[in-house]
């Protein structure tokens, strides 16, 4: 662990805040505690969890018995893992975190009052707790993601899918928000993998992949459906805006230069288009974004088009 004393280093996302409840917990009153108590108690309550969300909220809570603190940020660099507890302050204590030469992200504590070096060290002393559950933790985190990728796109799979498709449509009818499904289709793909090979149709795959989650928003999310098929899932996005987001991964597909033996390659890919409904079913929703995918490639391929 190396400190690294300063201010406001990196910008994170709370939208983590408010869902775990923690905007308020750093201004409460805790009991004091000494630092052999609570590095103690610490050891026990951090390996309750495999979850990294628990375990720092659970950490930042119980510090502040010993070290008053008004944040605590966390970002696995090189991961999408990121977490904002508390309010932001003026001064602050950050640290590279690893257990045995692993890399564990960085930690930034903050306040509005300076940190002392007694401060500082009870803080690094606390740290040792944190380790070992927290790299636990990272370990099951990724073997979850494992099982949820699709190997050869990265991709979500299809588990992946199901999982995230009837999560969105709970959470648009929940809260009046609309959602849009785009399903898409490389086109003669078939052709590709007989004329050149099986090798040369995954390339062509993960640049076709590639080409659509460049071309998205952090919040979407893609899939792969199975064979050359993927489903893209637009959360907050209504018909018109969601047309305009097909259109654009069209493009960018349509503009890859791929070469196959030193040959351009042209690529296109079809895509179907369906806007959540008023008390639509997910399967509902999926049948007519694959109804409306089944349209492009009748009508020639290289478009999209929209379900009534």
């Amino acid at each position: 662990m190396v400190p690294k004393n300063q201010s406001n280093t990196i910008d994170f996302d709370a939208a983590k805040l408010q869902r775990l409840g923690y905007a308020s917990r750093a201004q409460q009153t805790l009991k004091p505690v000494s630092l052999v108590q609570l590095r103690q108690q610490l050891s026990l309550q951090l390996q309750t969890s495999l979850e990294v969300d628990r375990i720092l909220g659970l950490f930042f809570k119980e510090v502040q018995r010993l070290v008053p603190l008004n944040n605590l940020s966390y970002q696995l660099i090189g991961g999408d893992l990121r977490l904002d507890l508390g309010e932001r302050a003026n001064h602050s204590a950050g640290y590279r975190l690893s257990h045995e030469g692993e890399y564990l992200g960085e930690l930034i504590f903050r306040r509005n009052q300076r940190f002392s070096e007694d401060e500082l060290g009870q803080l690094e002393s606390l740290l040792g707790s944190l380790l070992f559950p927290l790299r636990n933790a990272l370990l099951y985190r990724a073997a979850l993601q494992t099982a949820l990728r699709d190997p050869l796109t990265d991709t979500g799979n299809r588990i992946a899918m199901n999982q995230a498709l009837q999560r969105e449509v709970d959470l648009a009818k929940r809260n009046l928000q609309p959602l849009s499904v785009l399903m898409l289709d490389i086109d003669h793909f078939k052709r590709i993998n007989d004329t050149h090979g099986h090798v040369t149709g995954d390339e062509v795959l993960k640049a076709v992949a590639n080409a659509l989650k460049k071309s998205l928003r952090n919040i979407d999310m893609v899939f792969r459906y199975g064979g050359e098929e993927f489903m893209v899932l637009l959360s907050n996005t209504n018909r018109e805006a969601a047309s305009m987001v097909g259109e654009r991964l069209r493009m960018a597909v349509l503009e890859l230069q791929y070469l196959i033996e030193g040959r351009a390659v042209d690529l296109s890919i079809s895509l179907g288009c369906a806007t959540l409904l008023a008390g639509e079913s997910v399967d509902s929703l999926q049948r007519r974004a694959d109804s409306a995918l089944y349209v492009s490639k009748r009508e020639g391929r290289n478009r999209l088009s929209m379900a009534g």
